[in-house]
Parts: C-alpha cells; sequence; structure tokens
C-alpha cells in the first residue's frame, strides 16, 4: 500500500518542484488548454458522429460554464456550410485562446502579470488537489479488506482503484486550472475606491 502512495507521491512531487522551477508556463497552460477543451467538445460532439447527432445547446452552454466563452455555434454551423467536425473544433479552440491572450494583454496593461497568477493557480490547485485525494486514498485503505468478502484480492483492487483515482485526480487538476484561468476577472484599481465612497455615503 505504501509503494502505491509514494509512486503517486513523487509524480506530484516533480510536477510540483518543475512548477516552482519556471519562470513562464504558458506553453503548458496552452497544452492543457488545448487537451480540456476538445474533452469538452467530445461530450456534446461525439467523434465522427453526424451534425443531427451533435448536442449544440448544450456545448454552448458548457463553454460558457467552464470557459467563459459566448460562443454562437449554432449561427456559425447555419453560415457556413462547409464547418465539419475537425473545423468546428478548431475554430472554437481558436476562440477560446484569442480571448484568454486578450484577457492577458488587458491584465499586463493594469499592472497584472498573467505569468504569475497562472503559476499561483497551477500550484494552489495541484496542492488542494492533492491533499484531497490523500483523504480519498486513506478511506480507500481503509475500507479495500472488504473486497476479500467479494473473493477479490484486496491488494490489487487497491492497486487499481488508486490507479484510477490517480488518473481522475490528474485530469481534475488540469480542468480546474483551465476552468479558473478562463472564468478569474481582476478588479479594477478604482473598483475599490468606488467601494470605499460607497462605504462612507451608506455611513
Amino acid at each position: 500500500y505504501d509503494d502505491v502512495s509514494n509512486d503517486q507521491r513523487q509524480v506530484i512531487y516533480q510536477q510540483r518542484d518543475e512548477l516552482m522551477a519556471s519562470e513562464d508556463i504558458s506553453e503548458m497552460i496552452g497544452a492543457l488548454r488545448e487537451e480540456i477543451v476538445a474533452n469538452v467538445i467530445a461530450e456534446y460532439i461525439p467523434a465522427q458522429s453526424l451534425e443531427e447527432q451533435w448536442d449544440i445547446t448544450g456545448l454552448e452552454q458548457a463553454l460558457l460554464a467552464d470557459f467563459n466563452a459566448s460562443l454562437p455555434i449554432r449561427r456559425w454551423l447555419d453560415e457556413d456550410d462547409s464547418l465539419n467536425e475537425d473545423s468546428l473544433r478548431k475554430r472554437i479552440l481558436a476562440q477560446i485562446t484569442a480571448d484568454y491572450e486578450a484577457k492577458g494583454t488587458q491584465w499586463r496593461q493594469q499592472g497584472v502579470e498573467i505569468k504569475l497568477v497562472e503559476k499561483q493557480v497551477m500550484l494552489q490547485i495541484l496542492d488542494q488537489r492533492w491533499k484531497e485525494h490523500l483523504a480519498t486514498m486513506d478511506h480507500l485503505r481503509q475500507g479495500i479488506h472488504l473486497r476479500a468478502y467479494a473473493q477479490k484480492q484486496p491488494k490489487q483492487e487497491y492497486k487499481r482503484e488508486a490507479f484510477e483515482l490517480f488518473q481522475e485526480l490528474l485530469y481534475a487538476i488540469k480542468r480546474e486550472v483551465i476552468r479558473l484561468l478562463s472564468r478569474v476577472q481582476i478588479e479594477r484599481p478604482e473598483s475599490v475606491e468606488e467601494t470605499e465612497r460607497r462605504r462612507r455615503e451608506e455611513q
């Protein structure tokens, strides 16, 4: 049991060390965004499916919820007969990426360095999710002996379930990082002054 935990710990700590040593993780964030966007799209546009099988309304809602991207995909399809599954995927990713880059430019103009925000967000989510995963692994270990009653090998079941949980953890970290970075906004400096002015007026 300890070997499994130690193997997972080594993977997470290596990721954390690489993050700490990196000045700029924007390329990593870009690759994660591409993976997560592709997976979200696949939930509503199954690979090699007919357009009648596509859930465009569901996809538009998911892109808004996950990436803060309000994309008129139905209109795109109505206006452009040449759009297929592949070109639509590329167009969605390009738009979400362009929106994110525009936000980065806007932040820099307001004195916020998006590279630092990306690194802080990823470290914070990695640490938080890892703590939650350790608690889940603890519960799994405590209950694993019950598998013997179901004619199963507890050690083998523990390895299998621990592996599945770890894969879920790694994906959850990626998705949450991209989701948070896509949705996070910074307050304009004057909004602090506005808040203070309102507070004085209310007194």
